[in-house]
């Protein structure tokens, strides 16, 4: 919902107010909006209550990402928390650029200019891409809110080589130096390959079979990671208690950017790390499972990645492989065809 307004539940239905203020002594008139937040009528009723003026427009981008936003509850493919934060940011770059400009005649031009007004951070140009792609495929068809598609035939800018796995000095550097909470949340990413806003959710009541089943908070997907005997060596000097494993000295869980803090830190004190992130850890479980002669499609059931994207962190440790293989075949091929004295 918009700023300053919020919803209160009577006798099972949902009503909508707006309110400056609310629960502090600087409290302003409360105003009722319809019912329907779906409805233009509502958002001019919003808009009315910020004391805008006038005619309000219910076509622009503005009103529009107004609309896709608000929809995304009763979508029939539910987005996950970590979806829509990232679909609200970069909604936003798109409402700077476009806010109050017919969506009707927002053209792939424009689109493709944006995008490369933003060719300097490709990643974050590809996220306005797939949010805007996402909110403009929602107002077609049925709903009518747009008669064509703005982003058709924009791509994506190349992938970058993602983030880099921990050097063999890094991760001894992590083996040698980390304790308490700081290797716990170490060997959990190494060792499991998920994510850290998953690492730090991780706990005992988790373990199922061997194995930690856990959805992962980004996707909503539901991998078995394996608990391997390294991790298995380190879990069983824990202490067996309900919740997750990191626990801050107040006893409550830790949350990704607390982690964060306490791991820059120790990057501060070994410069080995200093380019060092969690989600290297990720790429290095992948590509130890791949050596240890994994397939992708299994890498993918216990990670909880996509194939393409294990292939792509495996990339240059199955190129390296096959060469290796490549020179030791011709090594052996070589001492094969020599000629030995009897």
């Amino acid at each position: 919902m918009p700023k300053n307004v919020h919803t209160v539940i009577s006798r099972a239905r949902e009503y909508f107010y707006f309110q400056e203020g609310r629960g502090t002594d600087r409290a302003g008139p409360r105003v009722r909006l319809p019912n329907d937040p779906q409805s233009p009528e509502f958002w001019q009723a919003v808009r009315q209550a910020q004391g805008i003026v006038g005619p309000v427009p219910t076509d622009t981008i503005n009103a529009l990402a107004d609309a896709y936003e608000t929809a995304w509850p009763a979508l029939q493919r539910k987005l996950s928390d970590a979806t829509k934060e990232q679909y609200r940011r970069s909604l936003r770059v798109v409402r700077t650029a476009w806010g109050e400009l017919r969506a009707d005649a927002l053209r792939p031009s424009h689109v493709q200019a944006l995008m490369e007004g933003l060719a300097d951070k490709p990643g974050k140009a590809n996220n306005v891409l797939d949010a805007l792609r996402a909110m403009c495929r929602w107002a077609m068809g049925p709903r009518e809110l747009l008669s064509r598609d703005p982003t058709l035939g924009v791509t994506h800018f190349a992938d970058g080589e993602g983030h880099k796995p921990w050097t063999a000095a890094q991760l001894k550097v992590a083996d040698e130096k980390f304790t308490d909470m700081l290797r716990r949340a170490y060997v959990l990413a190494r060792y499991t390959g998920q994510r850290i806003s998953d690492v730090v959710r991780l706990g005992f009541t988790d373990i199922d079979d061997g194995g930690f089943a856990l959805r992962q908070k980004k996707t909503g997907v539901r991998p078995w990671c394996p608990i391997f005997p390294e991790l298995e060596v380190e879990i069983a000097t824990w202490e067996k208690r309900p919740g997750p494993f990191l626990l801050q000295d107040n006893g409550k869980p830790y949350t990704t950017n607390q982690l964060w803090k306490v791991f820059n830190k120790a990057r501060e004190d070994h410069p080995e790390l200093a380019d060092a992130v969690w989600h290297g850890l990720r790429a290095n479980a992948v590509i130890h499972l791949r050596q240890s002669g994994y397939s992708i499609a299994q890498i993918s059931d216990m990670i909880g990645m996509s194939p393409p994207m294990v292939e792509r962190y495996c990339r240059h440790a199955d190129r390296k492989a096959g060469g290796q293989a490549v020179l030791l075949a011709l090594k052996q091929g070589k001492n094969k065809n020599e000629i030995v004295k009897r």
